[in-house]
């Protein structure tokens, strides 16, 4: 990483602009071209620096719902079940654990009747149970790393 990028990390980790160019006005504010910005977000994604670039939706505000999900994988077939896992469009993170429940995944629907539909997917792909932890409270932890 050089000091664009970090410049771009540390200057859109919120407060992205709302308007018809967001991008080239994001780029000005960190004295790049618009195509250097993209340019440099693409590249970041795909050395894995960034893991996803985009907005933070709170799902039931738009009727949807999301739950935190676990799931018991023996070792021998993590891979098998990950990709499984991963290939469904409602999986927005996917985490490794050392713990019995050793893998990790949040399942964001566009209704709450999506959440069983795709547990029951998940545990039919994988033969595995879900273990589904929905939220009781939420709590609001804005933070923002300094690369």
């Amino acid at each position: 990483m050089d000091e664009a990028d970090r410049a771009i990390l540390n200057g859109l980790q919120g407060g992205f602009p709302l308007c018809d160019e967001p991008y080239r006005e994001a780029a000005a504010r960190i004295g790049l071209t618009e195509a250097e910005l993209l340019e440099r977000l693409r590249r970041l994604l795909e050395a894995g620096v960034l893991t996803r670039f985009g907005p933070m939706y709170q799902v039931e505000r738009m009727g949807g719902a999301f739950v935190l999900a676990a799931l018991a994988v023996p070792e021998a077939d993590y891979e098998r079940v990950a990709e499984a896992v991963n290939a469904l469009a409602e999986v927005a993170h996917n985490y490794r654990r050392e713990h019995a429940l050793n893998m990790w995944f949040v399942l964001a629907t566009e209704t709450p009747e999506g959440i069983p539909a795709a547990i029951a997917r998940i545990e039919r792909a994988t033969g595995l149970e879900v273990f589904a932890f929905p939220k009781l409270k939420e709590y609001f932890v804005e933070m923002k790393l300094h690369a």
